[in-house]
């Protein structure tokens, strides 16, 4: 105990620097495959056949897989082809999973805006015809408001998933909050064979979550006035 005590600063500072770049991959995931996804749902949903069908072939594949594989092959794929890899340092360490994260969360959410579109139904459609409203003013101001009411919930879910996803950027050395955890036991941070470091990251995660879930819960109340 003595001596957890004795390296408690040393680790926590090293899980803080681990967690701020998990606070960014997570951040930019959400900046990025927000809109992304809602760009995908359109496709998925196009009347043009062979769009349609091709942006679900991709989000089959991208929902069939695991996100572990994608990150290596976004990472190491390009230095195959190319002979060099194009993700230098722990900058492109963190590029690569972005571009990852973004594209996998965005196939996702692309699901949760189409489910929330479809089920929003279509006499509403119908009635702003016949009032002289055009298909866009139609969607921003009739259904994109309610389905945003249905989507939180299951949007909630995947954002609170994502927190712990963050976590698989370890497997090409991004350095998070799991690698500065894993670094202690393997001694890299001058303290070797530490396992509780790798334990108490749950704390980091359990707290950020419970701030979220808080969050998350208080704009579903707020949006209670669509039911």
């Amino acid at each position: 105990m003595e001596l957890i005590l004795e390296q408690f600063p040393i680790v926590i500072h090293s899980l803080n620097i681990g967690f701020i770049q998990t606070l960014k991959l997570f951040f930019v995931t959400l900046l990025g495959a927000v809109p992304l996804g809602l760009i995908i749902s359109f496709g998925s949903m196009s009347r043009f056949r062979p769009l349609s069908y091709l942006v679900k072939i991709i989000v089959w594949i991208i929902r069939g897989t695991p996100l572990m594989i994608q990150l290596l092959i976004i990472y190491y794929f390009p230095g195959l082809v190319f002979g060099n890899s194009i993700w230098i340092g722990e900058t492109g360490r963190f590029l690569a999973a972005a571009v990852a994260f973004i594209f996998n969360y965005a196939c996702y959410f692309s699901e949760i805006y189409r489910g929330g579109i479809q089920g929003v139904p279509r006499g509403q459609e119908e009635a702003g015809l016949v009032l002289g409203m055009t298909r866009s003013q139609i969607f921003f101001k009739v259904t994109l408001l309610q389905m945003i009411k249905r989507i939180v919930p299951p949007m909630s879910n995947e954002i609170i998933t994502l927190v712990k996803d963050t976590s698989l950027a370890r497997i090409i050395a991004l350095q998070e909050i799991i690698w500065a955890g894993q670094s202690f036991l393997k001694g890299s941070q001058g303290i070797s064979g530490a396992i509780w470091p790798l334990f108490f990251t749950a704390v980091y995660y359990l707290i950020f979550n419970g701030i979220l879930t808080v969050l998350l819960g208080g704009l579903e109340k707020k949006l209670d006035y669509f039911r």
